[in-house]
């Protein structure tokens, strides 16, 4: 065994052996010795967009899931731990544009390059279920499936909005658009409705909700809660504000009616305006005699058209001219078009109630609109001056200044309104949804080929399902002109499957958020050509662990929650619910340089460009840059590239070893938590991994000639020791089983300070045999590198066989007991001392100790009022 601990020959040794074996080839249905089925688990972490490199955050992720899967594994459980290439997308796009390199060739490139990575930390990966999404024996599934859901009605065709860069001809998303003009030409862009494809998520609605309270507890609060938020059920009224107002052609838009949909029904005597969207047909019609009206609408269009866009934009509007008759006062109101309302949530329209509504108070106040109150709070007074939250408490107010209904409570004066106008044929009591139905049709090259085909007389025919996979070109070289697709006349031109006569295939490719939505039911069954999923999900799914960022917690996972049910409704998958448990793990942290010019954002700065200047406490508040001495300000944020403050894994890997790194990320913060990144910690971890193997050597002649444990025979030196491990691996234990790895480190650290502290003569070999042994039991699973290699040069495998699947170490209740123990001892509830008395001892024996103690008798004069004893605990005397 060599003496110094050298990372890159341990690790090279680990790696060499672990595929010597195929370490990590999983099968279903595996075995243990005794030819018993094994548990199965299923742990997978999201999979990586290959962009290229492994950051800090992939390297957390990964080391999470291998931890779990390790450990399981020497619980004897049957363990998966799969990985794949999340590999279609736009950044594959805009590099090849950048590039001039098809985007294939970029994403195939950077797979490997990310493997090689992967594979040197040493992940416990079965890469024999590999799967990259734009293999075309994964997508045909896609294509395949997409195909069912046409013929069951859950996806449909229908126009939709889009982002249109006419310069670049092509579509964009709505992060392409900044400011309303395209991100590469800086051209105005426009708003077109074009035909695309939907999948009806809509109809899962209430299941998805429903599953999230009651089948989803192994998920963190917070991501169950934005789920049922981006759901979105709203119980409430939808009802018309009628009109005269017609077209061009004389008839009356919308039939008279301008429906709205309200929660707050019981506000309804508080409109004072009404807002529609950009889009609205009363909008329209306004604009055609309103030029500077159509121009505003034209500025609503421009840029991003999602909710969470028009949230944070500035809520803007202009009078339309039009007034629309209030349903229950027949007073006219005015109607405005909003930039901050959605056409495609509820029916474009909403009454404006500002008295009432945040939202409307600040367009109220902006516009100078009437703000007319109809909640009132006993003991609150309401002005016009400031909004207060309870102006839209809707549980402690009561209506007034609204005729009939004042005096009522919520629920009352809804439900009195409601059939109020049910009377009146003019509304009814409804429940609507935030959630929409899932568009799927990109405009883009790179991504699974929608497989439909285009004849003039068949119309739109979906590709024969023997046709499957509709093949993606691979070598197209984006040009910033549109689609490629639409310039491959070897893709697009076929004959129609129907009539045989010429015909084109769709150049429209599907969502990537589709490729994600089941692909971790894929690794199941990964080379399965003539199933989407067969024997091995039924094994498999559901998962028991997933493991991701939070910034996935609502379209990914909803996505592949309503994927799998459709799964499910189509008879492939036997589960309503794809993940049992979800982990969310924190964001990596460092600190960033910057300065911040008056006419513009943050420029950031490498460390090594800097002049770092600290406190009195040695902390870091700043720095000067060191070329021209221009002030420079510091911050604690998310680690990346573009803020000049990433830390590459390779270069972490090869300067001082996976297992290093892989224990700073573990040790630094629990896995749920941020971690901020400290480069002492590193060292300090490299450190600790030394001292590792140097006490393992210093140790190894000493095991070798150790003989077996007799627990009746050892002294009272090993017995302690002995206790002190079996103590630090029973609170490891816990700690493992709730994923809390850092406090499982802070166990690996206390121990080897317990058997480094022990000092044991060449009569404690035994001892020091079983606890080395128990230690790098406890190490494997965050440093498996330094444990395989110590555990087979120790000769452990000889006895337990390899560390991979020695079995866990089971706690001795034996050698937690203690013949003696020790006791805190207070005076007047101060502690003065300390007493250690047989475990056997009553009452009065424990008293006498106590008062015996020398430090003790200075504050006892006399014979104390009372002695309080908690067993096994302390003794507290009161004088």
């Amino acid at each position: 065994m060599q003496e110094k601990y050298l990372p890159a020959d341990v690790e090279k040794a680990a790696q060499d052996h672990w595929r010597a074996i195929d370490a990590y080839k999983t099968v279903e249905h595996a075995k243990d010795k005794n030819g018993r089925d094994k548990k199965k688990f299923y742990a997978c972490s999201m999979l990586p967009y290959p962009s290229g490199k492994l950051h800090m955050g992939h390297v957390r992720n990964y080391t999470i899931n291998d931890m779990l899967t390790r450990f399981l594994r020497m619980n004897g459980y049957n363990v998966l731990m799969p990985m794949g290439w999340d590999a279609f997308g736009l950044p594959a796009e805009n590099a090849a544009l950048k590039n001039k390199v098809p985007p294939a060739q970029w994403t195939y490139d950077n797979i490997a390059y990310m493997k090689k990575q992967m594979q040197a930390m040493g992940l416990a990966i079965d890469w024999s279920r590999e799967v990259a999404t734009c293999d075309p024996s994964y997508y045909k599934w896609n294509q395949w499936l997409f195909l069912k859901m046409l013929k069951k009605g859950i996806a449909y065709r229908k126009t939709q909005i889009v982002n249109w860069d006419p310069v670049d001809q092509t579509v964009l998303a709505n992060e392409q658009v900044i400011d309303g003009r395209g991100w590469r030409t800086g051209a105005l862009v426009e708003k077109r409705e074009i035909p695309g494809y939907y999948l009806k998520i809509t109809d899962y609605a209430e299941e998805l909700l429903d599953c999230v309270a009651n089948k989803l507890p192994g998920w963190p609060e917070r991501v169950r809660l934005m789920q049922e938020n981006w759901i979105g059920k709203s119980e409430g009224v939808r009802f018309a504000f009628s009109h005269d107002i017609k077209d061009g052609e004389g008839k009356l838009i919308q039939e008279g009616k301008m429906f709205v949909f309200t929660t707050r029904a019981d506000t309804i005597m508080g409109v004072t305006f009404c807002a529609v969207a950009p889009e609205h047909p009363l909008a329209t019609h306004a604009a055609a005699s309103n030029p500077k009206l159509a121009a505003f609408i034209e500025e609503c269009k421009k840029g991003g058209t999602t909710e969470a866009e028009l949230a944070l934009r500035e809520k803007e509007g202009m009078p339309t001219g039009l007034f629309v008759t209030h349903p229950l006062t027949g007073a006219q109101v005015e109607v405005w078009v909003g930039n901050y309302v959605l056409m495609s949530y509820g029916d474009g329209a909403v009454m404006g109630v500002p008295a009432h509504d945040e939202r409307d108070f600040a367009f109220a106040k902006k516009y100078n609109l009437p703000i007319k109150q109809v909640i009132a709070v006993e003991g609150e007074s309401y002005s016009t001056d400031a909004w207060q939250e309870w102006y839209g408490d809707k549980q402690r107010g009561v209506t007034v200044n609204s005729g009939a209904y004042d005096g009522l409570s919520y629920k009352a004066a809804v439900d009195k309104i409601a059939a109020d106008l049910a009377v009146k044929g003019n509304g009814e009591k409804k429940t609507t949804w935030r959630l929409r139905d899932w568009g799927i049709s990109r405009q883009r090259y790179w991504g699974t080929p929608i497989p439909i085909i285009h004849c003039d007389d068949c119309g739109s025919v979906p590709v024969p399902e023997k046709d499957l996979p509709v093949v993606l070109p691979q070598d197209c070289v984006p040009d910033g002109t549109g689609n490629p697709l639409n310039k491959r006349e070897d893709f697009l031109k076929v004959d129609c499957p129907c009539c045989g006569k010429p015909a084109r295939r769709e150049t429209d490719t599907m969502d990537t958020f589709v490729d994600s939505s089941w692909y971790f039911m894929r690794y199941c069954d990964p080379t399965n050509n003539e199933k989407m999923v067969a024997g091995g999900t039924d094994y498999w799914m559901p998962m028991d662990q997933y493991i991701g960022g939070i910034e996935h917690a609502i379209l990914h996972l909803l996505y592949a929650r309503f994927w799998t049910k459709v799964m499910r409704d189509l008879a492939l998958v036997k589960i309503d619910e794809p993940f049992v448990n979800l982990l969310t793990q924190g964001m990596v942290l460092k600190g960033a340089f910057f300065h911040k010019p008056a006419d513009a954002g943050k420029n950031y700065y490498w460390e090594h460009e800097v002049d770092v200047i600290t406190n009195e406490h040695g902390q870091i508040v700043g720095g000067k840059l060191k070329k021209d001495g221009t002030p420079l300000e510091y911050e604690m944020t998310t680690m990346s590239k573009s803020k000049n403050n990433g830390v590459d894994p390779q270069e972490l890997i090869d300067q001082y070893g996976a297992d290093t790194a892989r224990l700073f990320v573990m040790f630094a913060s629990p896995p749920e938590q941020t971690l901020e990144w400290n480069d002492a910690g590193v060292e300090g971890a490299h450190r600790f991994l030394r001292r590792v193997w140097t006490y393992a050597h210093a140790q190894s002649v000493r095991i070798a000639a150790a003989g077996a444990l007799d627990a009746s025979a050892l002294n009272e030196q090993q017995k302690a020791l002995r206790r002190e491990v079996y103590k630090i691996l029973q609170q490891a234990e816990h700690d493992y089983k709730r994923l809390q790895y850092n406090t499982v480190v802070s166990a690996c650290m206390k121990m080897l300070n317990t058997l480094e502290d022990a000092k044991l003569d060449d009569s404690g070999a035994a001892v020091a045999s079983e606890a080395l042994s128990i230690f790098l039991r406890l190490l494997s699973p965050v440093a498996p590198h330094i444990t395989s290699v110590l555990w087979n040069e120790l000769g452990f495998a000889k006895v337990h066989g390899d560390i991979l699947d020695a079995p866990w170490p089971q706690v001795d209740a034996g050698a937690l007991e203690q013949a003696e123990i020790e006791l805190v001892v207070q005076v007047n509830g101060k502690l003065r001392g300390s007493v250690k008395v047989p475990k056997a001892a009553d009452k009065a024996a424990i008293e006498a100790a106590a008062l015996a103690n020398e430090n003790v008798k200075k504050f006892v004069e006399g014979t104390p009022k009372k002695v309080i004893i908690v067993p096994g605990k302390l003794v507290n005397i009161v004088a």
